[in-house]
This record gives C-alpha cells, sequence and structure tokens, in this order.
C-alpha cells in the first residue's frame, strides 16, 4: 500500500514541465544538508537525491523521491490537489527534520523506519503503518503545517508508552468508556419526561408550537443556537410578562423579581436547575461535527417534564433512540411549510442587471460576499446589506433591519448560510451564487440539508414582530393553535422563490429541493470536564494538553449512536496558551472551550490568547487596558472607506473583546474591567456599522491604487461621530443621554456610564478638537465594578 514508484513522474501542463525541470526540488534537502543521514539513508551530491534501502543478500534494494514540482508551486496548492507521491514526498521531508531532533535513540530508529516504509524499502509493522496513516489523514485535513504536530503527538505517545504500566493503561481505557453519556446525568435520569419533537421544513411554524407551550409553563428554559435567537426569546417573553433571564457565553442580564424563565444559548444550559417546559431550537445541530456535544448535553440532561425539540425531519429516527435509551415518552409532531416555496426555471444568466428589490444572493465567502456588493452597487445602483458568520451578531441584526426596512434604499442582501438560522428576513427570492464552498479543508459541494435551511428563507410566512402581535396569550393545553395568516398578508404575496446566479447551478439546486436529506445518525458528545480531569492526572505536568486530549479521544470507547465532537479549536488553543505556566488543568479546559478560533500559528489571536492566560496563570494584571494584542488604536485611525484590510481588523479585535468579556465570566477576580470591555465593544460594533455603510468594501490593493490615484476621500473618524445627539466629545462633557442609555446593550455597560460623569471623577477630560479615546480610557483612576457572576468552568 505505501511502496512508492522509483521515480514520481508528475502531470503538468507544459509552462509547469519547463519549469520543473530548471528548478528540481528534493524535499528532503533541508535536513540532509546540515545532517548526517541515518545509516540506511544515502545522499548523492551529484543528483540531490535521497536513497533509502533495505539490503538483500549483496545487492540493496533502493527506492528514490525527486520532485519534479517546484516547492513554491507545491506551497500553494491544497493538500487534497497534490498527488499521493507529492504527498508522501512532504511527509518524508517533515520527517525527517523531526528525526536529527530527536535524541531518543528508541524513537529514532522508529521514525527511520518509517521513512524507510514510505519510500516502500521496508515493509510497514503495525505501528509505523498507524503513524502513516495518521500522517496522510492529518495531511489531507489540516494541511502540511499539522504534520509536526502529528509525529509530536507521537513523540509523547512513545514516551508514555515507556513511563505506564498495564494497570495504567488498563484504568485509562476504563476512564475513556462514553459508551454510555446518558448516564453522566443521574439526576435526569430520576425523572420520567415527556419529549415532544417538533419536525418539519422552515417556516413551518414547529418553534412557534414550542414557544407558545412555553409561554404557557411556570418555569421554563428555551436554547438556541445563536445569541440572537436567545435574545429574541428574551424579549419576547418579557414583552408578554414572563419575567425572562438572559444568559449566553458573553453576555447575561437578570431581571429583578420572581423570575422562572430563562433564555441561553445550548451551551450555556444549566442542567441542575428542574423547570416544567423547555425548548432546545435547531435539534438537528446535534449531528454537528463540532458542536454537537452541546445539544447531545441538554437532550439528556435538562430536568424539565416537558422537553420540545424542534428541528429537521433526518433527527426523527436518532431521536427516537435516544429516547429509548434514556427512558423517555416521545411524540412527534410533523408540520408543512405555512408559505409556498417554487424553485425557478431559469437563472439569471450571471446579469445582476435582473435583481430586484427583496432579493437575497448567497455566496460562501467573505470575499466574495464584498465583491459581490461592489459589483452590484456599481451595476445596479441599489444599496446592499451584507450578512455573513464573523460580523459581529448586532451588526447582523442592524444590517437585516436595514435590509427589511420597506421605507430605505436597502434593496438587495448578500448573505453567507450565515442566514439559515437566526435571523428573521422579509426575503422574496434566494439566489445562489454557487454550489460549492470551502469547508475548511477543501472545496465541496453543498450539502441538501443546507440547501433546503437557506431556500426556506425566501417567502418568510410572517417575521418574529408580526408573531408577536398575532400570537394568542392564555391559550392552554400542550398544543397550541395553528397561527392564522395575516387579513393584509396573501398566499401570492409570501411566495418564496429560489434560483441560482448562473445557469450551471440551477440543476444542483432543483436536485436538491426534491431530494431527502440523509438522516442523522449519530449525537455528537464530547467528555465532561470531570473525566479530563481525571484522565489528566496521570500525565506528567509538562505534557501538553492537546496530546492529552488526543490521547483521550483515541483511546475512547463509543456507541454506534454517538460520535466525539472534533478537536480542532481545542488543539489550537491548548498549543497556543501551551508556554504558559502555572494554569490547572480546569484553566487550560475553561480557555480550550472559548469561543474564538486560531487559523494559524502566524494568527494575532494567539497574542491576546496568551496574555489572557498569563493573567490567569498570575492572578493579575487583567485590565483590559493592559493586554498585549488589542488594537484599541483602531477607534482612532484614519479609515478609507471600503478598506477591507480595516474592516477586518476591526472585526479581529471584536473577537478579542467577546473573549475578554467571555473568560470575565469565568475568572472576575482577574478580569475586572468588564464594563469597560462592553463600552469599547459598543464602539467597536459601531464603527464596523458605519464601515459598512459608508460604502463597497473592496480588497487592500484597490483601495491603495484609488488613494494613489486621488479617486478615494479620506476621512478621520472618531468613534460614536454623526450621531444625532452630539459625538462622543459631548459624551465627556456631560451625562449620560438617551442615545447612550439606547445604545447600551447591557446592565453592566451602564454601569459603565454612570461613572463616566463631567464632575472629575474618574477621568481627565481630553483636550483639543477631536476626541483621543485610547488615552481617555487609559486616563481612569478608577476601575467600574465588574458584573456579579458565578465563576464557572
Amino acid at each position: 500500500m505505501y511502496r512508492a514508484r522509483t521515480v514520481a513522474r508528475l502531470s503538468l501542463s507544459p509552462v509547469q514541465e519547463r519549469t520543473c525541470f530548471t528548478n528540481s526540488i528534493l524535499f528532503t534537502r533541508s535536513f540532509v544538508a546540515s545532517q548526517p543521514l541515518p545509516s540506511r539513508l544515502r545522499h548523492d551530491k551529484d543528483s540531490g537525491e535521497v536513497s533509502s534501502y533495505q539490503q538483500h543478500g549483496h545487492r540493496p534494494t533502493i527506492r528514490r523521491f525527486r520532485l519534479r514540482r517546484p516547492s513554491n508551486l507545491v506551497a500553494g496548492v491544497p493538500a487534497d490537489q497534490l498527488s499521493a507521491q507529492e504527498r508522501t514526498a512532504i511527509i518524508i521531508q517533515e520527517l525527517g527534520q523531526v528525526h536529527v531532533q530527536i535524541n531518543e535513540p528508541e524513537f529514532r530508529s522508529f521514525l527511520h523506519d518509517v521513512i524507510a516504509a514510505l519510500n516502500g524499502g521496508l515493509e510497514p509493522s503495525k505501528d509505523t503503518a498507524q503513524l502513516i496513516d495518521s500522517l496522510h489523514d492529518a495531511f489531507l485535513e489540516r494541511g502540511r503545517s499539522a504534520l509536526q504536530g502529528q509525529i509530536k503527538y507521537a513523540y509523547y505517545g512513545f514516551l508514555a508508552s515507556q513511563r505506564f504500566t498495564k494497570t495504567n493503561l488498563h484504568d485509562q481505557t476504563k476512564l475513556a468508556d462514553l459508551r454510555y453519556p446518558a448516564e453522566w446525568y443521574p439526576n435526569t435520569r430520576k425523572l420520567q419526561r415527556s419529549i415532544h419533537l417538533h419536525v418539519g421544513p422552515t417556516n413551518s411554524g414547529k418553534t412557534y408550537h414550542a414557544l407558545q407551550r412555553l409561554e404557557q409553563a411556570k418555569s421554563g428554559i428555551y436554547a438556541g443556537p445563536l445569541r440572537l435567537l436567545a435574545h429574541e426569546v428574551y424579549t419576547r417573553l418579557n414583552a408578554k410578562g414572563k419575567l425572562c433571564n438572559l444568559i449566553t457565553g458573553d453576555e447575561r442580564q437578570f431581571v429583578e423579581g420572581d423570575v422562572s424563565m430563562s433564555s441561553c444559548t445550548v451551551e450555556m444550559v444549566p442542567t441542575n436547575l428542574a423547570v416544567d417546559v423547555a425548548v432546545i431550537d435547531e435539534i438537528q445541530m446535534i449531528g454537528h461535527e463540532e458542536r454537537g456535544w452541546a445539544w447531545t448535553e441538554a437532550v439528556m440532561g435538562l430536568r424539565a417534564k416537558e422537553l420540545h425539540l424542534c428541528g429537521e425531519e433526518r433527527t426523527v429516527p436518532l431521536i427516537k433512540e435516544l429516547a429509548a435509551a434514556m427512558g423517555d415518552d416521545l411524540r412527534v409532531h410533523h408540520y408543512k411549510r405555512l408559505s409556498p416555496l417554487k424553485t425557478m426555471s431559469a437563472s439569471l444568466r450571471g446579469n445582476l442587471n435582473n435583481l430586484r428589490k427583496g432579493d437575497c444572493v448567497v455566496a460562501f465567502s467573505k470575499v466574495n460576499i464584498h465583491k459581490l456588493k461592489a459589483e452590484i452597487e456599481r451595476t445596479t445602483r441599489k444599496r446592499v446589506a451584507v450578512i455573513y458568520g464573523s460580523l459581529p451578531p448586532e451588526i447582523r441584526a442592524q444590517q437585516a433591519a436595514l435590509f427589511n426596512d420597506q421605507s430605505n434604499d436597502y434593496d438587495i442582501l448578500v448573505a453567507s448560510d450565515a442566514i439559515g438560522m437566526g435571523l428573521n428576513l422579509s426575503i422574496k427570492r434566494i439566489i445562489f451564487s454557487t454550489t460549492i464552498k470551502f469547508n475548511g479543508r477543501i472545496l465541496a459541494p453543498i450539502e441538501t440539508s443546507q440547501i433546503k435551511q437557506i431556500a426556506g428563507r425566501a417567502g418568510r410566512y410572517r417575521t418574529a414582530t408580526q408573531v408577536a402581535e398575532t400570537s394568542t396569550e392564555g391559550s392552554s393545553g400542550p398544543a397550541a393553535p395553528k397561527p392564522k395568516m395575516s387579513p393584509d398578508v396573501s398566499p401570492a404575496q409570501t411566495l418564496g422563490l429560489v434560483t441560482t446566479l448562473d445557469r450551471g447551478c440551477l440543476p444542483v439546486i432543483h436536485r436538491a429541493m426534491t431530494r431527502q436529506a440523509d438522516p442523522i445518525m449519530s449525537a455528537g458528545i464530547f467528555p465532561p470536564n470531570n473525566i479530563l480531569v481525571r484522565f489528566a492526572a496521570y500525565f506528567p505536568p509538562s505534557t501538553p494538553f492537546s496530546y492529552i486530549l488526543i490521547r483521550l479521544h483515541n483511546t475512547s470507547l463509543l456507541h454506534p449512536r454517538f460520535h466525539l465532537c472534533i478537536l480542532k479549536d481545542h488543539i489550537a488553543i491548548a498549543d497556543a496558551i501551551e508556554p504558559v505556566r502555572n494554569l490547572t488543568v480546569n484553566d487550560r479546559i475553561i480557555f480550550c472551550a472559548s469561543p474564538v478560533s486560531v487559523k494559524d500559528k502566524h494568527d494575532p489571536m494567539i497574542t491576546v490568547l496568551q496574555a489572557l492566560a498569563e493573567c490567569v496563570a498570575s492572578n493579575s494584571g487583567g485590565r483590559i487596558l493592559d493586554i498585549p494584542g488589542l488594537n484599541l488604536e483602531l477607534l482612532e485611525m484614519e479609515m478609507t472607506v471600503g478598506s477591507r484590510t480595516f474592516l477586518e481588523k476591526l472585526e479581529a479585535l471584536h473577537k478579542s473583546l467577546i473573549l475578554y468579556i467571555w473568560l470575565s465570566y469565568r475568572f472576575a477576580g482577574v478580569f475586572n474591567t468588564q464594563a469597560m470591555a462592553f463600552y469599547i465593544k459598543t464602539l467597536v460594533e459601531d464603527k464596523i456599522q458605519k464601515v459598512l455603510s459608508q460604502g463597497s468594501v473592496r480588497s487592500n490593493r484597490a483601495t491603495q491604487y484609488e488613494a494613489e490615484s486621488g479617486r478615494t476621500e479620506r476621512h478621520h473618524v472618531v468613534p460614536g461621530d454623526q450621531q444625532s445627539e452630539g459625538a462622543d466629545e459631548e459624551f465627556f462633557k456631560r451625562g449620560r443621554s438617551d442615545h447612550e442609555l439606547s445604545s447600551a446593550r447591557s446592565e453592566a455597560q451602564i454601569n459603565f456610564l454612570d461613572g463616566v460623569k463631567g464632575d472629575g471623577t474618574g477621568y481627565k477630560t481630553p483636550t483639543g478638537s477631536s476626541l483621543d479615546l485610547v488615552a481617555s480610557l487609559r486616563a481612569f483612576k478608577t476601575v467600574p465594578e465588574p458584573v456579579k457572576a458565578e465563576t464557572t468552568a
């Protein structure tokens, strides 16, 4: 299987062949040039080849690898587009680089056998074949950067195998037995719960009926996939007189009085709280490869007499199995779409002039979204709102409001698959610009279920406002009456249309809309914290936490109806904070669960993570203005209208602020400037909204060209300027205004604003015609009190 040809010949274009023959690159040259080779590796200085050989009698069997594609050409090619010989050659290079750095003779010999097996000169053993398989999988999934990490984990596994006794290994295997996650919640298993599964397509009223039952209950919990959904239910219940708290990872709002309701994101579900009714939205997310564990935990752990699950039809078989395993009663409620949805017979044929008011063009990358926005605005002279995942939730809601408002000139929406859930949009027609997307590893076709969910956003039956206005209060019974169509809305007006921008994509959409999505076969799980802590106790303190996570995953025993959620972000975060000493295992678990992703080792977020981890390790230095990597100067920088680079920096700053606020709820004694963080977060959101509203976002190169040619007007933007109440200078001169009160999104912000008054306490008034915001924030002498919150893992 791993035996390669004598010389790897690649299928290249004539231009590439000519380039390759003049610049032949041997991938293993970096470790050959400066280090002695193993006894069974030879380096031919004349040809530049490295050979591995196995002695057979008097003549060796030689296998050579010479790659005829330049390294700079291969460097930009995704792993899945490389040939097997190219991937093998790259793996050999990485193994060779590590081989000369390892001091353990036995592991050096093991790596040598792996290299020889890859070259075809040695039949792989079981351990050798296992490492080769893991290297190929890591290369295909995460690229070349993952190879050294995989070799590093193999090295730690080698050291661990020498340290552990058979009893230790048996105990670890027993601890990693995750086949029966229902047993993790013994208090819930004492209840005889009634589960109601509401299934149907998008816009079928399934969540409406579940929320009606929640409103009738004395106590309850709503759990949604997004903070926007949790906030919407929180607002709705309080407006109806049902006092409700909001609990998300980075926001807590507690209402005074006898509160018996909570609206939260699904990761924040309190499984120790007994309630009458609980609603879990978007239950099909239980099969998600990264977040599915949160839905499984909510389904199995919520102590609710009546549990309502809302989602797609394809979840029915799995939920039936889970309900039977937990001993709960299950009733399935089927719903049909309330408004018609039709797939058009023709595409737009690439003509943007065919776009009309109420259209939503769907793209699957931020770059393409901004390109489409600029092209549509240039071609049609219509304004375009944008929504994509990396925008802050508040900005997504504001962009959605601009698009829904019929009185302004935002006629068209360009969005990613982020519109699939969490936003109420008055979309008349969904237009797919493509049917493929990058899934983190390769370009792959969009799944049928995702196409249906996005297409279902067209022709919405009613928005959330209409539901709140027409919903019946005080109705009784587990199932609320079916909502009636508003008298001023006809079926023709709510007809949803689906098509594509280009003709070639339309057959794919037609097939997906008429095909049944594959059923969800397994639910995601993740080892509980107590298992992680006990498993980590078997390893020396110097063992990287990322290796402990990987070893636990590799050792785990699973039932076929469950799958372990992948460790993509967990591993990256664990490696990022690994250099920080004096962190406990619980500290590292909390950081690994934080709402942040690290793209690569050059990601600026690593600096912020390490700085925050240092604060926790030293139990000091957690003021937000003292955290390295927080580019607060962005709030005062001159802004080129439409600069994509500037917008990306603002988005990165917003994510860093979210991370700080998220950690402040878990390490309240360390990160004690939460209120200030909320205020700065609001300023960043205002600036992002302003960047999006002032014009199309272009690439940095285009912006630079226009600036040099004098075609772009440069503005000095002050945070909060052009506000109706008169800029931030007035904010420092007087007390809190109505504008500041309306913009305060949490009690923490109001606490902070109360401390900024014109009586000379707590700050220095800035001088000059423009506001030096960062200097003013750094001049604070007193730190506002953080919002009281329990420290949780």
